[in-house]
């Protein structure tokens, strides 16, 4: 699926409608600066990738309503990953070679990210993604720190899961990981996280994909006799271990990552079997007025609260960065010259901005700090920033935040 410009606001966007311009246009005018928007639309990315997309979409209509970012507007190619490192790699050879993008954004989950970063610094161009895993932090993967991370790394995930656990008073703690690097890392994470209170993981499982039952995997585990179990999962492995478990009886507690936990999981086993749960993710920047204007054009696009879509939030600050980032490098800069703008126009030390168009303006006066939808968007020197937890327990099949987890 190619989407150019045109096809966008016929097809996907809907109610998001870029400016009718066509490539004549282009041509004629200040110039444009292209975009991949490579999203999760089917796989196990499915509940977030089509809001994600919109996203991308409604910032950039915002942007080029604003009159363009260093003197272009933006046009923007989607493609589907389908959740899937192959797909997303042919996905991504699509939108580098023959739709000639400069910047892709919004790749989920850890394997995805992993593979398509190797092409996007082939062809200089920037990749900011949601994905966990801390190799995208470091070389070989960020050998040209052309990345950026919007989500928490694996690793601080991880610390998050042994912030909770031990708040919660659990004392044994085990651990069962999905075979990738992102369902790795977050066990790995608690793991180094909860020996360094102290304390020592009974169990540790890692089990493979696509299977059509993980009884032996879990057997396992609780054979340990954990008081809690932290997962790196998705949610179709983890709906067939929590039914598996549930028959069994047990009474073992489980933490467990937000897009795996969500109402996806609890629409398919029912409030009984995940009364209890404990579910864990990043949190959106939700005070702040960036976050306000996200929530607003998400509702307009997908007919739902912005708060249900936390990489929503991610990817409309993906466009919003990387324009601001344009904007400070001036007219017609090369990808180079805005990578070397994009801390300079999220970190802090400089007028706090919320919008597109209020760090347009406020950069006529010198630095600026976007405080984003998604985060205050600090980036540190791997491109990585460190939002909010929110921890939530699933009771009588609502999902309800308890309290915000700082680490």
């Amino acid at each position: 699926m190619s989407i150019d410009r045109r096809q966008t606001l016929a097809g996907l966007a809907g109610t998001l409608a870029l400016p009718l311009l066509g490539r004549s246009a282009f041509a004629q005018g200040a110039g444009t600066f292209r975009i991949g928007a490579l999203n999760p639309v089917t796989g196990s990315g499915s509940p977030y990738g089509t809001g994600m997309q919109k996203m991308i979409l409604a910032a950039a209509e915002m942007v080029n309503a604003a009159g363009g970012a260093g003197g272009r507007m933006f046009e923007v190619f989607a493609e589907d990953t389908q959740t899937n490192p192959q797909a997303a790699v042919l996905a991504a050879k699509k939108l580098i070679e023959i739709n000639k993008v400069q910047a892709i954004l919004g790749t989920w989950a850890s394997g995805v990210s992993l593979a398509v970063i190797p092409l996007t610094n082939d062809a200089g161009a920037i990749l900011m993604h949601t994905s966990g895993a801390p190799a995208l932090s470091v070389a070989p993967s960020n050998a040209k720190g052309l990345g950026y991370r919007f989500q928490a790394t694996n690793d601080r995930f991880g610390r998050a899961f042994a912030e909770i656990a031990q708040k919660e008073g659990f004392k044994r703690p085990a651990t069962m990981a999905f075979n990738n690097a992102s369902g790795i890392g977050n066990t790995e994470g608690f793991r180094k996280a909860w020996e360094a209170k102290g304390g020592k993981v009974l169990e540790a499982v890692v089990y493979e994909p696509n299977q059509p039952s993980y009884r032996a995997e879990l057997q396992k585990v609780l054979a340990a006799k954990p008081d809690v179990i932290v997962t790196g999962s998705y949610l179709a492995d983890t709906t067939i271990i929590l039914r598996e478990w549930f028959q069994t009886g047990d009474a073992t507690r489980w933490i467990i990552p937000g897009w795996a936990a969500n109402p996806d999981l609890v629409k398919a086993l029912g409030p009984d079997v995940t009364e209890g749960l404990f579910s864990v993710d990043s949190i959106s920047n939700e005070e702040a007025p960036s976050f306000q204007m996200y929530d607003a054009a998400y509702r307009k696009a997908v007919g739902q609260p912005g708060l249900s879509n936390v990489y929503g939030a991610m990817t409309w600050d993906m466009v919003v960065t990387l324009a601001l980032a344009m904007e400070a490098a001036g007219p017609g800069a090369d990808v180079a010259a805005i990578n070397a703008k994009m801390r300079d126009v999220a970190n802090p030390g400089g007028t706090k901005v919320y919008s597109f168009a209020e760090g347009k303006a406020a950069l006529k006066a010198g630095k600026i700090n976007y405080e984003g939808a998604s985060s205050i968007l600090d980036f540190d020197a791997a491109g990585d920033v460190t939002p909010d937890f929110g921890v939530s327990v699933i009771s009588k099949g609502k999902i309800e935040r308890r309290y915000v987890t700082k680490i």
